[in-house]
């Protein structure tokens, strides 16, 4: 068994008193003094007569912050709720955290046989936790990669889900050939989801987008980018912007051989074919993951 280990399990007692504050190992005083066998306050006395002895990074107090994270863990842990409810209530004043240095210190200062032989196991499992965590660092830090990427996960799936229920998220669907009035009530549905900014990437587009961008909501600002073998004109775009307070911008690329509606940077479309060729053939379009948007619209010159 490994040695750190097995002296962390025989001063279980101890181990579980040791806490991570400031970023360093501390045991408070009410703890220490459990161990000790003496009262809180005689511990803290003794500790006052001798004040130059326990500089900051031997001993502190703990902030309100601290002490309100340390009742919450409390509440959290193994204890009954009346036990701890008893803690809590029995605390008046923030306790004081001892470093490992701060330990050692005190056999200095309590000279009692069990306060001696307590030090020692205290200071012992010290050393074998930091030693413990120390040799176990990669694999730790691992543990920690995973819970991060099921952080991640977990909210994803929490988005998603929250969209369905919502009834945001749309499904995927398959019209087929003939289906021409769906496919048009279906793609006008999504327009108007759209608040800010409407970006259809159709290289086929012509007056038809126009068509369907014309039951936008009034304000959303419209780009259609383009192939250049497009039939939309110059003059259908001049006569939209005229009717809608020049809401329209159309560019023209060859970075795109698939359809893309995104709507308000937030959802994006893939959409099977060409709007102005919807329903006339099978097509599908589909939802697609939104972290996709930024590298889309690196490419829309």
């Amino acid at each position: 068994m490994n040695t750190d280990l097995a002296v962390a399990r025989d001063d279980s007692d101890i181990t579980s008193r040791i806490l991570t504050i400031r970023g360093v190992q501390v045991i408070l005083d009410r703890d220490i003094a459990a161990l000790y066998g003496v009262e809180t306050k005689v511990l803290n006395q003794a500790v006052k007569r001798n004040a130059e002895r326990f500089p900051p990074d031997f001993m502190f107090q703990l902030t309100d912050a601290e002490l309100e994270n340390w009742k919450s863990q409390i509440v959290t842990s193994n204890l009954t709720d009346k036990d701890a409810a008893s803690i809590r209530m029995g605390i008046r004043r923030a306790p004081y955290a001892f470093t490992e240095n701060g330990v050692a210190m005190l056999s200095g200062v309590l000279r009692s046989p069990t306060a001696i032989e307590t030090n020692v196991r205290i200071i012992r499992a010290f050393v074998a936790m930091r030693r413990f965590v120390v040799t176990n660092a990669a694999m730790l830090q691992r543990l920690g990669a995973v819970e991060v990427k099921q952080i991640a996960m977990d909210e994803k799936l929490n988005k998603v889900l929250g969209k369905i229920e919502s009834k945001e998220f749309p499904p995927e669907k398959i019209f087929y050939d003939g289906h021409e009035y769906d496919a048009y009530d279906k793609v006008v549905e999504f327009i108007r989801k759209a608040k800010r900014e409407i970006i259809i990437i159709d290289a086929y587009a012509d007056n038809v987008a126009l068509q369907i961008l014309a039951k936008k909501r009034t304000g959303v600002a419209v780009t259609i980018v383009k192939g250049p073998r497009a039939r939309l004109s110059a003059l259908d775009a001049s006569k939209f912007n005229a009717q809608y307070a020049n809401s329209l911008t159309v560019k023209t690329s060859t970075a795109f051989h698939d359809r893309f509606i995104i709507l308000d940077q937030s959802m994006l479309l893939h959409v099977g074919a060409s709007l102005n060729f919807l329903g006339k053939r099978c097509f599908a379009f589909s939802t697609m993951d939104a972290s996709n948007i930024p590298d889309i619209m690196a490419k829309i010159p």
